[in-house]
C-alpha cells in the first residue's frame, strides 16, 4: 500500500487563531506575522469565551474576531460545524490553537486534516491533557518542554512538528516551570507556522519531515 504523504503549501496563507484565554501564543504568532517571518495573515481570531483577553487584544489590533456562545448550540458537533463554515467562508489555510480549551470534534478534525496545529506544554506523547507541568514535577522527570503538533481527533496525539526541551529544576513549582516552558512555546510555535507556509512540512503517517 502506497504511503500517504501530505505536503504543506508554499503560499501566502490565511490563519485562524482559536483561543480561550490570554492569548500569549496568539501574540507571538502576530508578532511573527507583522515582522514578515511568517508568510501569512491572521484572518480570524475566534474564542468560545466572550471576555477572553486574547480576543480583546485582537479587536484592539483591528483583526477580524468571532465569538460563538456554546450554549446557543444543541451539540458540540453543531458548534464545530458552524466554526468550519466560518473558516471556509474566509478561505482559512491553517487553524492555530492557542490555548483553546475545547476538544475539537472528529468532524472538524477531518474537514481540516493537516490544517490544524496546536501547542502543548509538555514533550508529547508524555503528559497529554491538562495540568501537565505539575504532572511532570510529580513524576520526577528531568526534562519537560513544549510540542507543536498537527491536531487529530485523539487529544494531543497528532504528528509532532517541533519540540523544545526545558530542564525541570529540583525546586520547580507548576508556576515556575510553566513560565520557562512558555518562553519556548513563543519561539517554536511561530517557527512551525513559518515552516508550514514555506511548504517545508511533509507528513508521512505519524512522522513529520522538515524538507
Amino acid at each position: 500500500m502506497q504511503e500517504e504523504i501530505y505536503k504543506s503549501p508554499k503560499k501566502r496563507g490565511k490563519i485562524a487563531v482559536f483561543l480561550s484565554g490570554r492569548g500569549s501564543n496568539f501574540l507571538a504568532l502576530s508578532d511573527a506575522v507583522q515582522s514578515g517571518s511568517i508568510n501569512a495573515d491572521i484572518a480570524l481570531v475566534f474564542s468560545n469565551k466572550k471576555a477572553a483577553p486574547g480576543l480583546l487584544h485582537a479587536r484592539e489590533m483591528g483583526l477580524k474576531t468571532l465569538y460563538l456562545r456554546p450554549k446557543n448550540f444543541d451539540s458540540r458537533e453543531a458548534y464545530d460545524e458552524r466554526l468550519a463554515e466560518e473558516a471556509k467562508k474566509i478561505e482559512i489555510d491553517l487553524i492555530c490553537l492557542a490555548g483553546y480549551m475545547k476538544i475539537l470534534t472528529p468532524g472538524l478534525c477531518r474537514k481540516f486534516k493537516n490544517k490544524i496545529i496546536n501547542i502543548h506544554p509538555a514533550l508529547l506523547p508524555s503528559f497529554p491533557g491538562l495540568h501537565v507541568q505539575q504532572k511532570a514535577i510529580d513524576w520526577g522527570v528531568r526534562f519537560s518542554g513544549a510540542t507543536v503538533h498537527f491536531v487529530e481527533a485523539e487529544v494531543d496525539m497528532g504528528p509532532i512538528i517541533i519540540q523544545a526541551v526545558v530542564p525541570v529544576e529540583q525546586d520547580d513549582t507548576e508556576e515556575t516551570l510553566s513560565a520557562r516552558i512558555l518562553k519556548e512555546e513563543h519561539k517554536i510555535y511561530p517557527e512551525a507556522v513559518r515552516l508550514y507556509f514555506e511548504g517545508r512540512l511533509e507528513v508521512r503517517e505519524r512522522r513529520v519531515f522538515i524538507t
